[in-house]
């Protein structure tokens, strides 16, 4: 498995990570601690987790999946073998994250409270990359509201300055409870204010990466994000690189297989929008005349982008995550990178 540099710091993390949110969810702890020794088996040091995890999120699962890893981590001991990352979340209505029912921001005692929980429940003295799982910004997310930016705060309340945040986040590196920080959901603007206070004000961490939706569905980190990734060190941790699951076929013509997490709980909006399935149809037949299975096609696509550190891999079954790591051999070839453009430029991003 290839390693590579998380950002500008001293951690080489494998270019496919394990990601883990179907854990107390669809997935017993029996099965995440299955997932996580194959995985290991298989090179991967790299583990993505969150505080709010499992996915979809409810109160009633809210911080399974870091409990389950946290006891891997305590029957193992194998801490030191694996980079661990886990997520705070940024401003939301899930008023179960907090006690009292307060709604969660990206404040000092918002992030000290969540990285002690989260601490507690991983069994662990320590987090390698600790990220803010989105902005305290509104911001058209996961295009509930489509994809266009309109200045506003539905919150109301006032929004956390970026260098108040950054603040909270150096006591907790001087206290030696996560060693590096990133971003998830972010924007080109609001990664670049967070590089730039760090380099006005050098005791600030700096973040060493972003966690985004990246596919074949949505390349729209490319425009404006890629730059960023590749001149300031804030490598891509993509997530979805399967498009929830789309890009392997098992939707395909509108089939609801039992069990698949589009049956279970209907959250595939984002990748049923017009245009979008003759995109996915598209690469399902690049993948069957290239001879690869489709969701090893997706995957190393991904992993092969010069701004990707990683691409993040989820699955239900050992079955799935065997498929998945072996996209870490599939080359994607002049050829294929043609063909690929090829449908892109005609079915561009359909699923942002």
């Amino acid at each position: 498995m290839e390693l590579r540099r998380l950002g500008r710091t001293d951690i080489r993390v494998s270019s496919l990570a394990l990601g883990t949110m179907t854990w107390g969810e669809q997935n017993s702890e029996a099965d995440g601690h299955a997932q996580l020794d194959y995985a290991l088996d298989h090179g991967i040091n790299f583990i993505d987790t969150a505080e709010v995890y499992a996915i979809p999120p409810r109160a009633e699962t809210q911080g399974s999946t870091e409990r389950i890893i946290g006891t891997w981590l305590k029957t193992s001991g194998k801490r030191d073998r694996i980079v661990l990352a886990t997520k705070v979340s940024g401003r939301s209505n899930n008023d179960y994250l907090r006690p009292g029912g307060e709604s969660p921001q990206l404040d000092r005692r918002n992030i000290h409270y969540a990285v002690d929980q989260s601490l507690s429940r991983l069994r662990t003295d320590y987090i390698d990359l600790y990220q803010l799982h989105s902005p305290d910004r509104s911001l058209p997310l996961f295009a509930a509201s489509g994809t266009v930016y309109r200045p506003k705060n539905d919150s109301g309340t006032p929004e956390i300055p970026i260098e108040e945040t950054l603040d909270a986040l150096a006591d907790l590196v001087k206290q030696g409870k996560i060693r590096h920080v990133g971003v998830s959901n972010e924007t080109a603007w609001g990664t670049a204010q967070f590089v730039h206070h760090a380099q006005r004000r050098p005791e600030l961490p700096r973040v060493a990466s972003i966690q985004n939706a990246y596919n074949l569905l949505n390349r729209t980190f490319e425009i404006g994000l890629a730059e960023i990734a590749a001149r300031d060190d804030v490598g891509l941790l993509a997530y979805s690189p399967l498009g929830q699951g789309y890009l392997t076929g098992k939707y395909r013509g509108g089939a609801r297989p039992a069990g698949a997490r589009g049956t279970l709980f209907n959250r595939g909006q984002r990748y049923e929008k017009p245009g979008a399935a003759e995109a996915i149809d598209a690469y399902l037949d690049l993948a069957r005349d290239a001879g690869l299975d489709p969701a090893q096609l997706a995957i190393a696509f991904v992993r092969s982008r010069p701004f990707v550190t990683a691409a993040i891999i989820g699955a239900t079954t050992l079955e799935q995550l065997a498929t998945d790591i072996a996209a870490h051999d599939v080359e994607i070839t002049a050829e294929l990178e043609q063909r690929i453009d090829a449908i892109h430029q005609v079915r561009s991003n359909p699923a942002p």
